[in-house]
């Protein structure tokens, strides 16, 4: 039976608190899911060096979880409109739950990633019920306040994930990592099961799989080149170009299919994107996850390598300037964006995140946590300022029975970018440092006897043989080029988010109430 779902002026909720509840629920899901992607940040250097894994793989770990969220995230999205949001969302976490399971029980890095998706799978139902449930439990003048105190969730999954992370990583071992999940998951499966009501009208609708399965596998060739051709498993030039030229070909097909073959359920709502706020606002998702989808990842890397070679609980201290300051903007420019322009807000938290990108352009191969501080805050400030006033101006400026799909709209875009963005920061970094030394850096010092350059070494006395000197130039010159390339990264993250800009602060005249 199809229900008609009222507007925010008439909703009659089941009691005047039942909006609480749900911004309760929906924080908890977002924090297992905050939780879970900064902790396997955190230990993924010490589970590449346990399990022996090659960069390939390791990098998988991520852009797999990354790539399967974001194929599938739309049609669990309009999955939610048939059967009901809070329905899937609780099977998201049940799913979740699982695969933490299974994933602290891999014993080889392909296990991991099959398991990661299990997990992704999950995540995907949770994220794209999460936030229509929340809008629809929230009049249009509270959704940036409530996405502000909601985005609490994420600073703390990120404060648990990297300094909770780090502990158990270094204390109880890295499949410590996924037992968090499990006492968190059942939790939310009872309250999400007991307490969610069903708000959204329920639509009879179908799902495109041809869509889904065209959108999958271009997204799958165009990365699997990127990345077999940054880590030198596939050498023939003829080979990449067909697997990035069919991922791009499968896309513009999925596009054809959306509009003449699919358009009347489409897994992309095309018409969406004529409202010029849903448009703006997604594409500033979209850049902006390109610029940083990689960030904590690279940083981690970079502090638990051979020049730094920080333990994982020191690395989740350094990095908790991010969080600090998320926690700080993020409520706080949810409440202000309830009572003033969004536009200003998002465009500020992205020009923020920007001038944190161009300090970061500055790292030296030792550096301490006094020269990290001011570049960590500000991307955490960034991220906070920009996150729910973007959000809010989007969900405030489409039809309500669109929320579920418009949410997975932009979370899909955001998993789009963060797997284009560890894709193309390691073509970058390979492009400019061969992958066997890039590998030696990060991971394999740690089980090897041979001594990795550091600063000491590079600074070594003239007073050495002429094998030593060429031995110290070789190493210099390899620093100096793993340096180079993570700058290089930072400067095109950067970029990025100074031109995110311009969408951001595109507006509606009128916005949907």
């Amino acid at each position: 039976m199809v229900n008609s779902e009222p507007t925010d002026s008439k909703r009659n909720h089941p009691s005047l608190s039942y909006k609480w509840i749900a911004l309760g629920n929906t924080t908890l899901g977002t924090l297992i899911a905050s939780l879970d992607l900064n902790i396997i940040f955190i230990a993924l250097p010490t589970i590449a060096s346990e399990l022996d894994i090659s960069l390939f793989t390791m990098v998988w770990v991520i852009i797999g979880y990354s790539l399967v969220t974001a194929s599938i995230l739309l049609n669990f999205g309009r999955l939610g409109d048939i059967f009901g949001r809070v329905k899937l969302y609780t099977l998201g976490f049940i799913i979740f739950t699982i695969g933490s399971g299974l994933c602290s029980v891999s014993q080889s890095g392909e296990q991991l990633v099959v398991f990661r998706i299990v997990q992704a799978i999950g995540a995907a139902f949770i994220f794209s019920n999460s936030i229509a449930i929340l809008t629809d439990s929230f009049p249009s003048n509270e959704r940036g306040k409530a996405l502000g105190i909601n985005q609490i969730a994420i600073v703390l999954g990120s404060v648990l994930g990297l300094v909770l992370g780090g502990f158990l990583t270094s204390y109880l071992g890295w499949r410590s990592i996924f037992w968090i999940n499990i006492p968190i998951g059942i939790v939310g499966i009872f309250l999400s099961s007991t307490y969610l009501k069903e708000l959204g009208s329920i639509r009879k609708e179908k799902i495109d799989w041809l869509g889904n399965i065209t959108f999958a596998g271009g997204l799958f060739l165009v990365l699997a080149g990127i990345t077999l051709w940054s880590f030198g498993l596939v050498y023939n030039i003829l080979i990449i170009f067909l697997f990035i030229f069919g991922g791009l070909s499968l896309i513009i097909i999925f596009i054809f299919i959306e509009k003449l073959i699919s358009k009347e359920y489409p897994m992309f709502h095309f018409s969406l994107f004529k409202i010029k706020s849903f448009l703006g606002g997604n594409i500033a998702i979209l850049l902006n996850s390109i610029a940083r989808g990689d960030f904590i990842f690279l940083i981690s890397l970079y502090l638990q390598g051979a020049y730094m070679a920080l333990s994982p609980v020191e690395t989740g201290i350094y990095l908790t300037p991010v969080s600090v300051a998320l926690a700080i903007f993020g409520p706080l420019s949810g409440w202000l964006s309830d009572r003033y322009d969004t536009r200003f807000f998002s465009a500020l938290g992205l020009f923020i995140t920007g001038i944190g990108f161009l300090f970061l352009t500055q790292l030296q191969l030792e550096t301490s946590f006094v020269e990290l501080l001011l570049p960590f805050a500000l991307l955490g400030a960034g991220m906070g300022i920009f996150a729910s006033p973007n959000r809010a101006s989007i969900m405030n400026s489409i039809p309500a029975n669109r929320r579920g799909i418009s949410a997975s709209t932009g979370t899909t875009l955001f998993y789009v970018g963060r797997s284009l963005s560890v894709g193309i920061s390691f073509l970058i970094m390979t492009s400019i440092l061969p992958s066997e030394y890039v590998k030696d850096i990060i991971i394999d010092f740690r089980n090897t006897d041979t001594i990795i350059i550091t600063t000491d070494i590079i600074n070594a006395s003239n007073n050495t043989s002429d094998s030593s000197i060429t031995n110290n130039k070789d190493d210099e010159a390899i620093a100096n080029k793993f340096l180079s390339s993570l700058r290089i990264i930072f400067f095109v993250s950067s970029i990025l988010v100074f031109i995110a800009i311009i969408p951001a602060i595109i507006k509606e005249k009128h916005t949907i109430k």
